[in-house]
């Protein structure tokens, strides 16, 4: 059952994100908040796994409110208004919906989160049968196939748009996977997101400067909401 939250100050807009969701087994409607500040308390509270949320709301919008969360469920933004979609895409969401949305088009969505989700069960099940402790290797989707990576090969992860890529010293690789997805499923003790476009290999960091961290000689910028857990590797490493 995956629980869902939606996020919506139009009473019409959340009527029809319910009535297209309840076509759908295994989807729960956890809560139904009219603005972003009183979402927070049910993700605080709750388990969700996907989010609904529109852009244009009272006192923050669904864009910033997405920005705020350090640890955000996977998110389909819905909104009457094209011209957020490439921030929609920086933001490493599931799908973007313009009002009014259709069922047919809200089928699509559904579509993609239930490929991100049997793309992350797969690959939980091959880390837990390698390796009891820390997985040695991930499966990225490109070219509809499934490439195995090396972690100890990866560099970091860049999203771009509505893709992202990995980085290797030797290579690169272009996959539709999410870089919120990727942030989730790889081992904590290895990666660490810095910036809401940038993933990184903690084991590859040369250096840690004022605002960014260096890899392989390349600079990548760390976010203000991510300084905090970069500033505590870096202090319990400290000899």
């Amino acid at each position: 059952m995956y629980n869902c939250l939606i996020i919506d100050d139009e009473p019409i807009a959340i009527r029809v994100i319910k009535k297209h969701l309840a076509a759908f087994a295994g989807f729960h409607v956890v809560a139904e908040c009219h603005n972003a500040l009183d979402a927070m308390p049910v993700l605080s509270s709750e388990k969700i796994d996907l989010m609904f949320c529109d852009i244009q709301m009272p006192q923050i919008t669904g864009v910033d409110f997405i920005r705020s969360l350090a640890h955000p469920p996977q998110v389909i933004l819905t909104t009457a208004y094209r011209e957020y979609a490439i921030e929609a895409f920086e933001l490493n969401v599931v799908d973007y919906l313009l009002k009014p949305v259709s069922f047919e088009r809200f089928t699509k969505s559904i579509g993609k989160f239930l490929e991100l989700q049997a793309l992350k069960a797969e690959n939980a099940e091959i880390t837990a049968d390698s390796s009891p402790l820390v997985p040695s290797f991930i499966f990225l989707k490109a070219d509809k196939k499934h490439y195995k990576v090396n972690l100890d090969e990866i560099l970091y992860f860049e999203s771009l748009g509505d893709y992202v890529m990995a980085f290797t010293k030797d290579k690169k690789i272009v996959t539709k996977e999410r870089l919120s997805y990727l942030a989730e499923i790889l081992p904590a003790s290895c990666f660490l997101k810095i910036h809401r476009s940038f993933v990184v290999s903690i084991p590859k960091i040369e250096s840690v400067g004022p605002g960014f961290v260096e890899i392989n000689k390349k600079k990548l910028p760390v976010g203000r909401s991510y300084k905090a857990e970069l500033l505590k590797l870096i202090g319990s490493n400290k000899s």
